[in-house]
């Protein structure tokens, strides 16, 4: 263990003197999904301040509808119309079937079109930061099967993410996933629903033991008549309450935009989301909220801007600090993407090569577990998960077999070369490249490249020794054999 950094300490920018190839390799592994060489070296030459203006731009990256989503919320509307028609039970579930069916296709090329843009390198980090709020923000298309209204909030994240969090926090208010996910659109003056209310005390702005159960009551009634249709939110003035309430110990007629407000005048507020960071980033244990203060002290100060607190987040020094380093266990969907980034390949668009992998190692990315999002670090990691990793590994670094793509698949792949995205698998070509470095040299390219710790000298030896083992012209199986045990190691699991 290195020496314990102060919160004073801990917070301040990291010196520029401390800025190498090292601690480029460290941000883009930790902030985005992996670090290619042509990508530490533009860090390097940069400086920490322009990398992190150019990973965490002021303007985000656009994400449009993707075409089958369109396409099925036009189809949608005539089910939904069919359904409401219905004359008997069994015509209603008939049409039931057909509406669950096109929601769930939806769903499915909203996940794989997001995962092709994720594994762009010039937007990883921005898309990975999407993904901390998304578990901060937490929805579920188990409970609300409205692949539409998955995008609208992921859209509101994307657009208001760089942006003052109370901004977002009041749009994610009025979301329509959020509205349905946490019952607002079950809440009226009569019955206030307290399950927003206290979601967003404990999970959005302030953490546990920050609020009473008083201040949950009183705040759920603000937001009681919540309600979204088909030209978006609405205040439904029959449910809403707006009579005084008592929050935080203010008395008045509080809207459910002034308790947000409330809510981020408490001290915690500014330390909680933070911490949050801090345990997606940087450590499944992460320090008592106080650890924080400075840091919050600066994000307060900047009116919550999110994207001042990604600066001074990973431009800190503590970030960078030796005990953060190559000892994070990667999601799934790090996993996933650091394969592609590293391998140099592109996302194969089909569910059972992409979706289905990601569910067998534990995350499928529309259904976190609870309104806690992903809790991760060891709990990614069990026989079953890694052997769905290690079949993944295996899986991209052997050429695709196209023989056992059904019609459908086929035509996505087709699609996706028609879009330039053409490199699927590690084909026979880039293994003879890299065997032609010979065997010593294949090692240290596996090694230097893949791994995030700097192995000892008698584990690069066991790969030479590995790869000078057996015949010449086996010479090239081994290299892809050893390649794929690489990826496959407890190493190349940690960031």
């Amino acid at each position: 263990m290195s020496a314990p950094l102060t919160p004073e300490q801990a917070w301040q920018p990291l010196p520029a003197s401390a800025w190498d190839a090292s601690a480029a390799r460290h941000l883009l592994r930790r902030a985005g999904w992996a670090a290619r060489p042509a990508e530490v070296d533009r860090a390097v030459s940069e400086g920490l301040p322009a990398t992190l203006e150019r990973l965490f731009p002021s303007t985000p990256p656009p994400f449009p509808r993707p075409v089958f989503m369109v396409k099925a919320e036009e189809r949608l509307v005539e089910v939904r119309a069919k359904k409401r028609a219905a004359a008997t039970p069994e015509e209603r579930r008939v049409v039931d079937r057909d509406e669950r069916e096109l929601e769930r296709l939806a769903s499915i090329e909203f996940s794989l079109k997001w995962l092709q843009a994720a594994a762009d390198p010039a937007r990883g980090a921005y898309e990975k930061w999407l993904l901390c709020l998304a578990d901060v923000y937490v929805v579920a298309f188990e409970k609300v099967r409205r692949a539409e209204y998955h995008y609208v909030h992921r859209d509101l994240l994307r657009t208001l993410g760089t942006g003052p969090a109370p901004v977002l926090t009041k749009a994610i208010s009025r979301s329509p996933a959020m509205i349905d996910y946490l019952d607002l659109s079950r809440s009226s003056k009569r019955a206030p629903n307290e399950n927003f209310a206290r979601e967003l005390f404990e999970l959005f702005v302030l953490g546990e033991g920050h609020y009473t159960e008083t201040d949950i009551k009183q705040a759920a009634r603000a937001f009681a008549g919540y309600r979204h249709g088909r030209d978006g939110f609405r205040l439904d003035p029959r449910a809403a309450d707006t009579g005084s309430k008592t929050v935080f110990g203010r008395t008045g007629p509080w809207t459910g935009d002034e308790v947000i407000d409330l809510a981020y005048a408490q001290p915690a507020a500014a330390t909680f989301l933070p911490r949050e960071m801090a345990r997606f980033y940087l450590t499944q244990t992460p320090p008592p909220p106080e650890f924080f203060a400075p840091l919050g002290a600066t994000w307060r100060t900047s009116g919550f801007e999110l994207r001042t607190l990604c600066h001074a987040f990973f431009g800190s020094t503590v970030f960078y600090h030796p005990d953060h380093r190559a000892n994070y266990i990667k999601s799934p969907v790090h996993y996933l993407l650091g394969l592609v980034q590293d391998l140099g390949l592109d996302l194969l668009p089909l569910p059972r090569t992409t979706l289905q992998p990601l569910r067998q190692m534990g995350q499928n990315l529309l259904e976190p577990p609870n309104v806690r999002g992903w809790v991760g670090g060891r709990l990614w990691i069990n026989s079953s998960t890694l052997a769905a990793r290690r079949q993944l590994a295996r899986t991209l670094c052997t050429p695709l077999d196209e023989d056992t793509l059904n019609a459908d698949e086929r035509l996505e792949l087709t699609a996706a070369r028609d879009a330039g995205r053409a490199r699927f698998t590690v084909d026979d070509d880039r293994i003879r490249d890299l065997a032609s470095l010979g065997a010593r040299g294949v090692a240290d390219r596996l090694c230097d490249f893949f791994l995030p710790v700097g192995v000892p000298p008698a584990y690069r030896a066991a790969v030479v020794d590995y790869l000078q083992t057996g015949a010449p012209g086996e010479f090239e199986e081994r290299v892809r054999r050893a390649t794929i045990a690489l990826l496959q190691s407890p190493e190349y699991q940690l960031c």
